[in-house]
């Protein structure tokens, strides 16, 4: 018999508001929130989307075609600051707590290159033991963000066999490219990630889809951020924003496609639910999208610089 199957998996999604633009606040409410995921049991958390150090929505940087200007550098300039690297004493910090906590992370940062200095958008990969196992950069930027982040590539497509399941997942927008899917599901991906910024309530029908065609539990983490949350020094460039800049919809989903915690909204907090591994086995019963709906005599997939699933 196989006992995998069986297995219940505690996990919880962290809806919560980041100290903006500030990265050493901004830990340690990382920090705190694995505190309570652990006192609540849970095995894994997931982060939202650019928790450290913000997701700078409403901002236009200045942008214009054809130049810059001191401002938008200004402003890039502190964003970049407080912007986190792999090899850092924050994620150090970070890395202690889980470790103390033991359980697994995903957490969505803004990571910045230690050669050359771009940013990235993407979601680093902790094991129970605080070790960085693994990121995904977010391959496409969506719109305005490419001003801010550099695109990535197929070879950060990252997925991990756990000792509470294959985890895999992508950011926000790159949830509705079908061949990143797929590039999930080919991996077999059980418990599938997906820390966004987008607090639409048609953003429910996205997960769910996901959860549904990928035969997965699927974990969206979003921010709950108001306008008041921003330094002072952005008020001006928010004055005609909502008060309530993101309002969340935070929710865990199983592979049925129902909805076993949340949606949260215009709060933050903490969605725990329990994971029943019997019944991913159960959902490939009528529909498996690797498997006997796969049709390899009619499709082929690729995907360039795909690595490995790597054992956690």
């Amino acid at each position: 018999m196989n006992n995998s199957i069986h297995k219940k998996v505690k996990v919880g999604v962290i809806q919560a508001t980041p100290s903006l633009f500030d990265i050493e606040k901004s830990v340690d409410l990382v920090v705190d929130w694995i505190k309570k995921g652990a006192e609540q049991g849970c095995e894994l958390l997931l982060f939202p989307e650019s928790f450290i150090p913000c997701y700078p929505r409403g901002l236009s940087y200045d942008a214009m075609i054809g130049r810059r200007t001191d401002k938008s550098r200004d402003q890039w300039l502190h964003y970049w600051e407080n912007s986190i690297e792999e090899n850092s004493i924050h994620t150090q910090r970070i890395s202690e707590a889980i470790a103390e906590a033991n359980l697994f992370v995903g957490l969505g940062v803004t990571e910045r290159e230690n050669v050359g200095g771009s940013l990235h958008c993407a979601l680093w990969y902790f094991d129970n033991k605080g070790n960085l196992v693994g990121k995904h950069r977010k391959l496409k930027p969506t719109g305005l963000e490419r001003y801010i982040w550099a695109e990535s590539d197929g070879s950060t497509l990252t997925t991990l066999q756990t000792t509470i399941g294959k985890i895999g997942g992508l950011i926000c927008w790159e949830n509705y490219m079908p061949l990143a899917r797929m590039s999930m599901y080919q991996k077999g991906v059980e418990i599938y990630l997906a820390p966004t910024a987008d607090s639409r309530e048609s953003w429910q029908s996205t997960m769910q889809h996901i959860a549904l065609e990928g035969r997965c539990f699927v974990l969206a983490a979003n921010q709950y951020v108001q306008k008041s949350d921003y330094p002072a020094e952005y008020q001006a460039d928010l004055h005609d924003q909502p008060e309530v800049m993101c309002a969340g919809g935070s929710v865990i989903i199983s592979p049925m496609g129902e909805v076993l915690a949340g949606p949260l909204w215009h709060q933050e907090g903490l969605l725990v639910a329990e994971l029943d591994f019997s019944i991913l086995a159960k959902s490939k019963l009528d529909f498996d999208v690797t498997g006997h709906y796969a049709r390899p005599d009619v499709f082929e997939f690729k995907v360039n610089k795909q690595p490995e699933m790597r054992m956690v």
